[in-house]
């Protein structure tokens, strides 16, 4: 117990979450592909691939949750290098359902999306922190110029992944309290995009839409069958057909848990969805976990967000915490559209279930985010059986000078970025 509290620093129940969707996790994607372990003839090699992402983000987590939480400005630099990354993916990535979001260096695959994400997330929480010495307005500004250029480049190859991206954003705005008027007008405009994008789609022919870019038309099918929904009044007569494949095949597997469910290893509808393991896994727990599992694994990610909450009001400094906001809210709300979809209450976005789903940039990133939660909680929250950070031990107007000194740094580096954007 004794090891346990020193290894396992910070809040308390932060961990115990992380600790419980990792088993979830190994569970479920050693049930869910059973059609990858067909192909391969290999049955554990899905689950061990899995497994050793989810370790390498332990060891991630266990490194950063020991790493004082003013260090993550530092974050900040990964902006214009994720956005380098974007521009080469199209050019050199490799092409996966018509979208390019993979790239390979040095024999390792990852999704720079992912990247781009947590470095506009620490990118919009800085610049919230920085509002009284560079003034309101300009700190919008920069955060429109930032994150609206990360969002773009994301958007023709995914364009789900884009939107989300700038919700937590505009979420962590909101949260800061950039002025009601601004807000206002950024809400209207988006608003007016989406009509527009919406009216584009259906305007233009599919023939015009998959020249411009598959995931155009792929956007257009998806509105329009989750749109378009038609009353089964007759089970024998309703088909299945490829528009619906993947949401009826969903419905089917929550329809059949029940309230416990088939129990792991014994659910049928991993063999016929084409994303068993990853888009719709929550489909997948509820048939075999039944509606309490997954409604554990719903409340799960709501005591994170409240757990998150109540880190950032312990928070003396603003940068933690609005970075902690920022990292809970990246979490919750992927996986609440993801489970969105799974029951039916969204058009199907393609996002994985954050810690859940069978994948490796996904994983490790979220590992992340878990390890900068943790972090803020010992050094910024105080939270947890945490020791003193060893600067405490200096006078404190070192410790101003100091920050202030990264601060400033930081700020140039951001003023530098947007210039040229």
């Amino acid at each position: 117990m004794e090891l346990a509290s020193k290894l396992f620093k910070g809040d308390r129940a932060i961990w115990i979450i992380f600790m419980f969707l990792c088993l979830v996790s190994v569970i479920e994607v050693f049930s869910a592909t059973s059609t990858l372990t067909y192909k391969n003839s290999n049955y554990w090699g899905p689950v061990v691939r899995h497994a050793s992402f989810l370790l390498a983000g332990f060891v991630l987590v266990l490194i950063l949750h020991n790493v004082p939480s003013r260090f993550f400005s530092a974050l900040i630099l990964l902006l214009p290098v994720s956005a380098l990354l974007l521009i080469v993916t199209p050019l050199f990535g490799k092409e996966t359902n018509d979208a390019h979001r993979f790239l390979s260096l040095f024999g390792i695959s990852f999704q720079p999306s992912e990247i781009a994400k947590l470095a506009s997330v620490a990118f919009v929480a800085f610049l919230l922190s920085k509002q009284e010495k560079l003034g309101v307005d300009r700190v919008f500004n920069y955060i429109l110029i930032g994150v609206g250029s990360v969002c773009v480049l994301i958007f023709f190859d995914n364009i789900s992944t884009s939107a989300i991206l700038f919700v937590i954003c505009y979420l962590m705005m909101f949260i800061g309290q950039i002025p009601f008027k601004k807000m206002a007008l950024l809400t209207i405009a988006l608003i007016l995009f989406a009509v527009l994008f919406v009216a584009i789609l259906f305007a233009l022919p599919d023939d015009m839409l998959k020249k411009a870019g598959g995931r155009l038309l792929t956007a257009k099918e998806r509105i329009t069958s989750f749109s378009v929904k038609k009353p089964v009044l007759d089970a024998s007569t309703y088909k299945i057909t490829d528009d619906n494949y993947q949401v009826s095949h969903a419905q089917i597997a929550i329809a059949n848990g029940g309230l416990l469910g088939k129990m792991p290893g014994h659910g049928q509808q991993r063999d016929f969805l084409p994303q068993a393991y990853s888009d719709f896994i929550y489909a997948i727990i509820i048939e075999e976990m039944g509606i309490v599992g997954g409604f554990f694994v719903l409340l799960l990610y709501i005591m994170l967000m409240i757990r998150v909450g109540m880190i950032a009001r312990r928070c003396n400094r603003l940068f933690p915490k609005y970075l902690v906001i920022g990292c809970g809210l990246v979490i919750v709300v992927q996986a609440f559209a993801n489970m969105a979809v799974a029951v039916g209450l969204f058009p199907v976005t393609g996002q994985p279930l954050p810690l859940v789903s069978r994948g490796g940039t996904s994983t490790v990133i979220t590992c992340v985010y878990i390890g900068i939660i943790l972090s803020i909680s010992r050094f910024g929250a105080g939270m947890g059986n945490e020791e003193e950070e060893e600067t405490n031990d200096l006078h404190p107007e070192f410790m101003e000078i100091e920050t202030d000194i990264a601060d400033d740094s930081s700020l140039t580096a951001i003023e530098t970025i947007t210039e040229k954007k």
